[in-house]
């Protein structure tokens, strides 16, 4: 991530990856932070006022239809999924919308849950394992960009990239 990047943020929830982003993408990026739940919606829109990140703008959309980002096609350089997948009905939707919305060879990282964890985390029948999300974002036309990263104890993260080939 870089300054002057195009980011979006699918299912930016409270924002708690929005604010990081937006301060990574600096006075010359912008940050999209796409939600479907209206109260977060405003709730993340008063966060970003009040932590004076006017490159941050709050988008109430629908990360699995094709278009309910209302994101312009190809207008962003990096789609971040966190800790979505595991909750989305639709998930290959979520990677054709990312798809739609990336630049050529924009990248999309997708970070979730590992496991359980006592129920810390989702139940096992919503995990969606790393081999699986990379399953879903290659059949959406990504290619597995690195390996796992480390995004903490109870995450994975994947790396894919927009295939154009």
């Amino acid at each position: 991530m870089t300054e002057g990047m195009q980011v979006a943020d699918f299912g930016a929830g409270s924002g708690m990856y929005t604010l990081a982003l937006a301060e990574a993408a600096g006075d010359t990026g912008k940050v999209y932070a796409v939600e479907v739940q209206k109260d977060l919606v405003a709730t993340l829109s008063l966060k970003a006022r009040e932590s004076r990140k006017g490159n941050v703008e709050v988008v109430w959309g629908d990360i699995e239809r094709e278009g309910g980002t209302k994101l312009r096609n190809a207008s962003v350089d990096l789609v971040l999924v966190a800790n979505v997948l595991f909750q989305a009905p639709d998930r290959a939707g979520i990677a054709r919308e990312a798809w739609r919305v990336l630049k050529n060879g924009g990248k999309a990282i997708v970070i979730d849950w590992s496991g359980s964890f006592g129920g810390a985390g989702p139940t096992v029948r919503q995990l969606v394992r790393a081999d699986e999300a990379r399953r879903i974002f290659e059949g959406e036309r990504f290619r597995y960009e690195k390996p796992l990263f480390d995004a903490g104890a109870h995450h994975y993260g994947i790396v894919m990239k927009k295939n154009t080939g």
